[in-house]
């Protein structure tokens, strides 16, 4: 490392502060990131308790002695386990000036470069950047130049960290960005600890350096009183409270992350692999953080068993198959547009690599009792993944955790692009915009909106899987005196969706079938029945439309929306950080019911569709030309969708 000198950044005060190695070292071990949400993973002013609903694990303990005999030659570690991106925007010459940037903030000047920090800024009111400030992953890059033995950044770095210790006495659970980040901190006090130890080229802790044993006590104090259960929070803490206790040689410390650990896996991995958090971005950050788990454990003389491996191992599949065509995870609950991460050796290496290597998953489609469908047209090949066709719909349990009110809603990818996508993830902030994110308004479903959302249990009634389409239909009640029923049929060649809402209320609603589409497309409604969207260019258009079906369709039977504030609507969040005006198709009906027949088809930019409706006995069928492909679809009696032909 060469000697750094910085100056002029702005808003400073003209100090200039250095960093200058004394002898280079190899610094300290850092684990890889994990795919870790960018965003706060806890919501301001409520409980973040998870309790473990489940029997616990039986097979996490500490290893016998024999088992330590055999190993006797092998040290026991706990590796630095980073700091997860967020040091990423402030490099060494910020944390040598007391910057500090994050989430693509400008910089902010937290202290007095001299490492005496005002822990009470938010400049940008963001529970994020407020949490993220007190967990000191910022300090990552000081830390790591530490390790290599730069003398100035020991001393800046730890001046920070003790600065932090001063004025954030124990507890600091009433500081709940402090709070929150308790197991994110304790991993990077632990950090510093190895930096000092590497820098100094010492095995022992200097007398001026015991605080740091002192503070991580605390910290351990902290996370035994405050466990957040059966989550990633819960989980983290475990894995840091067992870090302490591989660092201080604490036997109390690891053995209750181990029962911790053991508790937590069963309900925050079900037995189907699905995560407890109702979010697709946090059950690949939760695969990611058990493997990590088991790797901790492991290190430090722990026998993790076998039960975390084998729900980490059907969490696989889930993720592979929550993979929609373009190599996303489909966008559920609070999740940004995240790229499915290809790990070697399991189904999501070939859902991760687009096709590109290891082996298709077996299954074409996943039905799943936490409340996810995941199906596909094929996975395809390496030349052909992104031309396949891909869905998720939502059902289950009530929302909680990271979930959204977005039961019955679908997503869906086709012909290499999204065509039906979420309203997306808008961070954690108390505002309208969170609010609107996370309501039935931000999802592609039936809507009252005239009724406050009950956060129903919806049902999976009934489902065929056949060659060339699926079927599934999803009751619940999603407003007082509201009965929903949404039915949906998947076409395969041609690429169709196919939606019957029906729903009953004993008093006058609105009912409104919500679309919402890409932000790069542009939509025109042309009549009561048909809208289109497309992107100038590009070599696919949507073609969405409604046929009548035992309800006439009344004027203004279509709507767009797009860019509002007063409601908000037309809009979608990629990142928590970026808000795109997006277009919002809404097929509307007043009254005590509504039947809503949709087709969302995506077609070639030439490519058109007709249909002519017909009843053949009991069934009403509808007979298409998709851009050349022929094609008909019924509706039963008994309200089944149904491929004729």
């Amino acid at each position: 490392m060469v000697g750094l000198v910085v100056a002029g950044i702005a808003g400073g005060t003209g100090e200039v502060a250095t960093a200058r190695p004394s002898e280079e070292g190899p610094g300290i071990a850092i684990a890889a990131d994990l795919p870790e949400p960018e965003g706060a993973q806890f919501l301001p002013g409520a409980t973040n308790v998870v309790p473990a609903t489940q029997a616990p694990a039986a097979d996490v303990r500490a290893k016998s002695q024999a088992e330590l005999a055999a190993e006797a030659a092998a040290a026991l570690t706990y590796t630095c386990p980073g700091f997860s991106t967020v040091d990423d925007a402030t490099p060494l010459s910020y944390v040598m000036n007391d910057y500090y940037a994050w989430g693509g903030f400008k910089a902010v000047r937290v202290g007095n470069g001299s490492g005496n920090i005002n822990w009470k800024l938010n400049p940008y009111g963001n529970p994020s950047w407020y949490m993220w400030f007190h967990s000191l992953r910022w300090l990552g890059q000081g830390i790591i130049a530490a390790g290599k033995g730069d003398a100035n950044a020991i001393a800046h770095v730890t001046t920070i960290v003790s600065d932090w210790v001063l004025d954030n006495p124990y507890s600091w659970k009433a500081n709940v960005g402090a709070w929150e980040s308790t197991m994110h901190r304790t991993n990077v006090i632990i950090c510093t600890r190895q930096a000092v130890l590497a820098g100094l080229k010492v095995t022992t802790l200097p007398p001026r350096y015991l605080w740091l044993d002192t503070a991580l006590i605390s910290h351990a104090r902290f996370l035994i009183n405050y466990w957040s259960g059966a989550w990633n929070h819960g989980t983290d803490e475990s894995i840091a409270l067992f870090g302490v206790g591989c660092t201080l040689n604490r036997s109390d410390y690891k053995t209750l992350a181990q029962q911790r650990l053991a508790a937590g896996i069963t309900t925050a991995i079900d037995s189907q692999g699905s995560t407890n958090e109702q979010a697709t971005a946090y059950a690949q950050f939760n695969y990611a953080l058990w493997g990590r788990a088991v790797t901790v454990l492991q290190a430090c003389g722990a026998n993790p068993g076998t039960t975390i491996t084998a729900r980490r191992a059907l969490m696989a599949r889930w993720l592979a198959l929550a993979t929609n065509s373009m190599g996303n995870l489909h966008q559920l609950g609070d999740s940004e547009v995240v790229r499915t991460a290809p790990v070697a050796g399991t189904p999501l290496q070939y859902a991760g690599s687009l096709g590109a290597s290891g082996t298709a998953p077996a299954q074409r489609v996943g039905l799943y009792s936490a409340g996810y469908v995941f199906g596909r047209s094929s996975w395809g090949t390496r030349a052909t993944f992104t031309a396949q066709a891909a869905y998720s719909i939502r059902y289950g349990p009530p929302r909680k955790l990271h979930g959204h009110s977005d039961h019955m809603s679908l997503t869906y990818t086709a012909r290499g692009r999204d065509i039906v996508i979420d309203g997306g993830h808008a961070g954690y902030q108390n505002d309208v915009w969170r609010t609107w994110a996370k309501s039935p308004f931000a999802h592609s479903s039936m809507t009252t909106p005239r009724t406050a959302d009950r956060l129903p249990t919806t049902k999976l009634t009934r489902y065929a899987l056949k060659s060339t389409s699926d079927f599934y239909e999803f009751s619940d009640v999603p407003g007082t005196g509201i009965s929903r029923v949404r039915a949906v049929l998947v076409v395969r060649s041609p690429d169709l969706i196919v939606t019957l809402d029906r729903a009953s209320s004993t008093t006058a609603q609105q009912f409104q079938t919500l679309w919402h589409l890409p932000s790069d497309q542009r939509a025109t409604v042309y009549s009561r029945t048909t809208a289109l969207a497309a992107r100038a260019g590009d070599s696919t258009r949507t073609i969405l439309f409604q046929v009548p079906y035992r309800q006439a369709l009344p004027r203004g039977a279509i709507l767009l929306k797009q860019a509002q504030t007063n409601p908000i609507q037309g809009w979608h969040y990629p990142k928590i950080t970026i808000r795109r005006s997006a277009p919002t198709l809404m097929f509307a009906r007043a009254g005590t019911s509504a039947s809503i027949l949709s087709f969302i088809a995506p077609v070639r930019a030439t490519g058109s569709v007709t249909y002519r409706a017909r009843w053949s006995g009991t069934t009403y069928v509808v007979d298409l030309n998709v851009a050349g492909v022929r094609t008909s679809i019924g509706i039963t009696a008994g309200g089944s969708l149904i491929r004729v032909a």
